[in-house]
């Protein structure tokens, strides 16, 4: 199996010590830093926004991974850039005109990725797919960390990796929830190719150690 990208979630560092917590990840192994912005609308809950992004991009030196879990993410996606987004990912139910807000992505100068809820199937993203760098899958109900991944998303991602392949396309499949070491090598032999870590990365004794764990799966 190929080693996985991964992506852990400043959501669940300590805010207290942000700082601290971001020096972590830019000395482990974790190849991007994963940015969780939830509006209180789109999910039930509220992260943060640009002022904290603001200051990890100041600490940040592993590429930001941004995942906009808001209504209208359009409106955010010049912010994103601006606070270090290397990848921005939009959530296709947010997004009636996607492609438009696709191609926006992509004049940035950032990789284009779109991020889909448990229940929504990936055949919605026929045809937005070749523009993609990425699709996102949640294996939670997005809103909260910590929750219990969802066992239907091996399916999903062995699914989505089969279509990637049949029509030769490059995108990459990243999974946002629930991961451990319980789930991931299944992950990894499923077809993704970035795992989001959070709790299970920043509750864990050694957080560096844990990632390392992850990529040696």
């Amino acid at each position: 199996m190929a080693q996985p990208l991964i992506s852990p979630s400043v959501l669940a560092a300590d805010f207290a010590n942000l700082q601290r917590d971001v020096e972590m990840l830019n000395e482990s192994s974790a190849d991007l830093i994963h940015i969780d912005i939830m509006d209180g609308i789109f999910v039930p809950n509220i992260s943060f926004g640009f002022p904290v992004c603001a200051a990890i991009h100041k600490h940040a030196k592993k590429p930001m991974d941004y995942h906009l879990m808001i209504q209208k993410p359009e409106l955010y996606l010049g912010s994103c850039k601006e606070n270090g987004a290397e990848t921005i990912a939009v959530h296709i139910e947010a997004c009636p005109h996607l492609h438009r807000v696709v191609q926006e992505i992509k004049n940035l100068g950032c990789k284009a990725s779109v991020a889909l809820n448990p229940h929504t199937p990936i055949e919605l993203l026929s045809d937005v797919l070749p523009d993609l760098d990425v699709v996102l899958i949640m294996s939670v109900n997005p809103g909260f960390g910590g929750q219990k991944f969802l066992n239907n998303t091996f399916d999903k991602v062995r699914h989505l990796k089969e279509v990637i392949k049949s029509r030769n396309l490059n995108c990459q499949i990243e999974i946002d929830g629930g991961v451990t070491d319980q789930n991931a090598a299944q992950l990894i032999e499923a077809g993704a190719d970035i795992l989001v870590a959070g709790s299970f990365v920043f509750n864990s004794p050694d957080p560096a150690g844990t990632i390392l764990a992850l990529k040696a799966l």
